[in-house]
């Protein structure tokens, strides 16, 4: 009786060590549906949602400046940048996202969402968090979104940047690139461009539900119902 019992139960401690391999498995196949295509797609949309209401409200901050508003009115296309960080001295701190809108007979195309670097800064230091935007005031600056997989968006690469401010009158509209900030001189007297921008495919695929190209963002071609608010704060 003893040897009996003995041999069930080394027969029952090999069935539970060879079941724990399975059981592995299970939990792995159970983690791996945390990342799946459904969610990540949700993840992309609420991102790019995100994104657009907060570039709304950068226009509309903006636009409490009526010469700003003014050179917006003659922009062919405007990259939001609604919440760049903290910058450090010389080179940004760190990447973030931009918004991209397309001004073209007086309408303004459905947002595409592009990843950046950084925003490298002259010396000086002490740049706050706060929103940044692009006035791509010619097709120069305009084409230079859809040319490249990665570009930047600064004198390196042929494009003049004037650094607008609301105490200067001169210099404003002369430039391929106007930049504005939303902190209160942070972007004066400086050198700046934004480095390693990059197309979020993802990102856009997840807002329209549906693959959409750099090319047909920068042609115009895209309609958002969903970005009415954002269109309709940006001066026609």
């Amino acid at each position: 009786m003893k040897q009996r019992a003995l041999t069930l139960g080394i027969v029952a401690l090999l069935g539970a060590t060879l079941a724990l391999p399975a059981l592995a498995q299970t939990g792995q196949k159970s983690s791996s549906t945390d990342n799946s295509p459904a969610q990540s797609k949700g993840e992309e949309r609420a991102d790019a949602n995100k994104h657009v209401d907060r570039a709304l409200q950068a226009v509309q901050t903006m636009e409490k400046d009526l010469r700003l508003k003014k050179l917006m009115q003659q922009a062919k296309g405007i990259y939001i940048i609604p919440d760049y960080g903290r910058a450090a001295l010389g080179v940004g701190a760190q990447g973030g996202a931009g918004v991209l809108l397309v001004h073209q007979q007086g309408k303004w195309s459905g947002p595409g969402f592009y990843n950046f670097g950084g925003i490298s800064l002259g010396p000086q230091a002490g740049v706050t968090a706060g929103p940044v935007a692009m006035l791509l005031m010619g097709d120069k600056a305009l084409n230079i979104f859809n040319s490249n997989n990665k570009f930047s968006l600064s004198a390196d690469v042929g494009l003049t940047i004037a650094r607008y401010s609301a105490r200067e009158t001169g210099t404003a509209g002369q430039g391929d690139i106007i930049m504005w900030s939303g902190e209160k001189g942070a972007m004066a007297e400086m050198n700046v461009g934004v480095t390693d921008v990059n197309f979020d495919e993802k990102e856009t695929r997840g807002y329209y539900g549906k693959d959409v190209t750099a090319q047909q963002i920068v042609s115009g071609g895209m309609s958002a119902p969903k970005a009415q608010k954002l269109l309709g704060a940006l001066p026609k």
